[in-house]
């Protein structure tokens, strides 16, 4: 559709607290476990939350290193949204030439392809357009002409994967019991609900297994892809 989901919001499972540091993430230069108002989760329509993001800075000279990393929130229509709820989002930072990527718990990671330069004026990243050059080679999904962060990265490791060793398919089966495949594990937070309505569904309609086998090609389930960074 035009907008994403905010069943997590509206089903009241979004956490106010930032959840990547409970997942193991390092932020740099900011302080773990940031939490927001939540009057912010109150607001509907196309500015309503989806999820929690990260948005990382790295440095232009060397595109491997973060020199910045923030919690935010991205709303339906894509944009994202500062912890205060602000639409501009700063740093402490310089100004000067960077990269910048954008960080889900369970999608894979997106770069620019050019460094950005980050002033006092503020700078527009737009990782929906097809236009916008970003780092590695199909770094993210096209639907329908707007580009999107390619989903299935179940145990944050950078790589989807179908099947064999640290695959993202397994972690779905045990989360809903691993003999029934069937069952669903309703109403989570939690990084096998890979499209984000609050369920863990390994079989059946709006399972979250499918995404893992379409992001890797849908005809070589052995394929793998790979998050697009340096």
């Amino acid at each position: 559709g035009a907008l994403m989901t905010d069943v997590l919001r509206t089903s009241n499972l979004l956490p106010t607290t930032e959840p990547y540091s409970a997942l193991g993430y390092s932020y740099v230069g900011t302080a773990p476990g940031l939490s927001v108002q939540p009057a912010l989760f109150s607001i509907s329509g196309t500015n309503a939350v989806v999820d929690w993001v990260v948005v990382e800075v790295y440095a232009a000279s060397d595109p491997t290193l973060v020199v910045h990393s923030q919690p935010a929130l991205i709303q339906r229509d894509g944009d994202v949204m500062d912890v205060t709820g602000a639409l501009i989002l700063t740093t402490p930072l310089p100004s000067g030439e960077y990269h910048l990527a954008l960080h889900h718990r369970n999608h894979l990671d997106v770069m620019t392809g050019a460094s950005i330069t980050l002033s006092s004026s503020p700078a527009l990243i737009n990782f929906t357009s097809p236009a916008t050059l970003t780092y590695g080679t199909n770094a993210q999904r096209n639907i329908n002409g707007t580009m999107a962060l390619w989903p299935g990265d179940v145990n944050g490791n950078g790589v989807v994967r179908y099947t064999g060793t640290n695959n993202d398919r397994d972690p779905m089966l045990t989360a809903v019991g691993g003999s029934v495949p069937t069952n669903v594990l309703t109403s989570v937070y939690n990084t096998r609900d890979v499209n984000l309505d609050g369920n863990v569904r390994y079989t059946g309609t709006a399972n979250d297994r499918d995404f893992i086998l379409t992001t890797v090609g849908g005809t070589v389930p052995t394929a793998v892809r790979v998050a697009q960074l340096p």
